[in-house]
């Protein structure tokens, strides 16, 4: 079998001891996890990396286990501050794991929200992708993308500076709050850097003036895109991750036509990390829900989403990776310009944009 390798973030592995749960052994977290039998989960829409067939994976693997689902659509800082909110409860409202933003990842950690543990495939998950104590650890990535309704929009948008067009009049959509969503917050980022901004604040700011100028056009549509109102007309532009927009075609079946265009310039690749709550209530069942999305099965489910998994490289080292999920991928060549912000980079552009959207933008994205 032939694969085309894409590699992602360093090379570099960090050596480790493997699974953090000591003595544990599968069979036992197995059974610990059985005996507690919920999972409570936040933020994993469906059609977001293929997260739908995942959770269905780990239910047909463990049906011993119910999965709760919280708030599929919340956003980065909603999902930490779930787990603020609920330290204290031991009930279903509180979630069991995370995830969330790079960015995020560190700053759960430093609040005390987070607990460690390194999952059987440690080893295989880059070094510059994950938290040296396991307590956070890089899931997949994928780069921004103008999502499009070719039957609304007759000239598809190819660079950032097309979205200033007076044709694109009440289009233009983000796929989040971008004073609370990751993807927002990387999008106005991606903008930043195609406007000459420096990576961190510097695109942060660039990027808040690229979205007042396209508010300031009328272009700007301050409601938060996903399939649905791309399907209605409400944001026939939506700038989204790859894979939700490649996900959001699939699920409409060409009613309406969606086209993804990775743009020309500014094109940012956002790495997301998994951890377990601090509080979790269930957390062996967490613990064992890591081993499923890193083990071999749950991250081809992820690129099965179109979402580049963390292991891309070990797998397709191992010839484990089928020839078709790399042909329904959008061509290597989309990639090459793909900018993977460090975290010091990530942290400036979001204090500048979740500081700056209300004063300098104005638009209350909701």
């Amino acid at each position: 079998m032939t694969t085309r390798t894409r590699f992602i973030l360093g090379t570099a592995i960090a050596v480790s001891v493997g699974m953090s749960a000591g003595a544990q052994s599968m069979d036992e977290l197995d059974s610990a996890a059985k005996a507690e039998g919920l999972l409570s989960t936040i933020a994993l829409p469906h059609s977001w990396c293929g997260y739908g067939d995942v959770i269905a994976g780990f239910k047909a693997k463990y049906p011993d286990i119910s999965v709760n689902e919280l708030n599929p659509d919340a956003g980065s800082a909603d999902e930490l501050e779930a787990i603020r909110a609920n330290k204290d409860n031991t009930g279903p409202q509180a979630p069991d794991v995370l995830d969330v933003g790079f960015a995020f990842g560190p700053q759960a950690k430093d609040e005390g929200l987070t607990q460690p543990y390194k999952v059987a495939t440690w080893d295989t998950i880059p070094g510059d992708a994950k938290d040296a104590d396991g307590h956070w650890y890089g899931d997949y990535y994928g780069v921004l993308s103008f999502v499009v309704n070719t039957d609304l929009v007759e000239n598809v948008p190819q660079d950032w500076d097309d979205l200033l067009k007076p044709e694109h009049a009440n289009s233009v959509a983000l796929a989040g709050d971008p004073r609370a969503s990751n993807q927002a917050i990387l999008a106005v980022m991606a903008a930043g850097l195609a406007k000459g901004g420096e990576a961190g604040t510097g695109s942060g700011e660039a990027g808040l003036a690229f979205f007042k100028a396209l508010n300031a056009a009328g272009n700007f549509v301050p409601v938060i895109g996903k399939a649905g109102t791309i399907a209605q007309g409400a944001t026939p532009i939506v700038i989204a991750w790859d894979y939700n927009g490649l996900a959001w075609r699939d699920s409409l079946e060409g009613n309406p036509p969606l086209e993804v265009v990775v743009p020309k310039s500014g094109v940012v690749a956002g790495v997301y990390v998994q951890a377990i709550s601090a509080y979790a209530p269930q957390p062996n069942a967490a613990k064992l829900w890591m081993e499923y999305l890193y083990s071999d099965e749950g991250q081809l489910g992820w690129l099965k989403g179109y979402c580049h998994p963390i292991r891309f490289n070990d797998l397709a080292a191992k010839g484990a990776i089928p020839q078709e999920l790399l042909d329904a991928l959008p061509p290597a060549a989309a990639y090459e310009k793909a900018v993977f912000p460090t975290l010091d980079q990530q942290a400036g552009n979001k204090e500048a944009v979740t500081g700056g959207w209300d004063s300098v933008v104005g638009a209350n994205v909701q």
